[in-house]
């Protein structure tokens, strides 16, 4: 991969559609995508102070993942989230490197723009350990119908010296919600918040 430094094993996508909920065919369903890149971890096996390079080579990884999720969703993505694992040799603070406001700012443009900050979740986990990512609107986090989640269930992913790191993308909110706040509509898109 041209600008990524690291080894990356596989790319990992899933795709999940919801018809209906709770006995009600939606209009629109709702369709989630996760993808995600299993990278060698540059930092495994030893504490490191510096975890910049991975800081720095996250924008690129940003935008591929962001684009190839994009491009599986097949139509403008509204909500989007974050996140990743380190293996057991690892550290948490590991697959947050490859997750910070660079990596963020290249998904929001990987996703035609985004003014809302991106939800983000990360662990320690063994080989196989489930991710919840976290989805919220991309223009305003207090749309509270986006407010959502999606779980990827990554097989053999991450070994102990990797990292998994993904992102998440959705065409619209949860099904039947109908708790009230900030309709989509209603964004003012001036805070990233309403």
């Amino acid at each position: 991969m041209d600008g990524f430094p690291f080894p990356i094993r596989r790319f990992l996508t899933q795709v999940t559609e919801d018809l209906s909920c709770e006995g009600i065919v939606a209009e629109k369903p709702l369709r989630k995508v996760v993808v995600g890149a299993v990278i060698a971890n540059p930092f495994a096996g030893a504490y490191h102070e510096d975890l910049s390079p991975a800081v720095d080579a996250s924008p690129v990884l940003g935008r591929i993942l962001g684009e190839m999720a994009v491009d599986v969703l097949g139509e403008p993505a509204l909500s989007y989230g974050k996140g990743g694992v380190a293996g057991t040799n690892g550290a948490q603070e590991h697959v947050v490197s490859f997750v910070t406001t660079p990596f963020g700012n290249a998904l929001r443009d990987a996703v035609g723009g985004g003014a809302a900050w991106v939800s983000s979740a990360t662990c320690v986990g063994a080989a196989g350990t489930p991710l919840t990512l976290p989805l919220a609107h991309k223009d305003a986090l207090y749309v509270r119908d986006h407010y959502d989640a999606v779980t990827l269930y990554p097989a053999d992913a991450p070994y102990p010296d990797e990292v998994l790191v993904a992102v998440a993308v959705a065409n619209r909110g949860r099904l039947n919600a109908r708790l009230g706040g900030i309709a989509a509509s209603e964004i003012t898109g001036k805070d990233g918040l309403t």
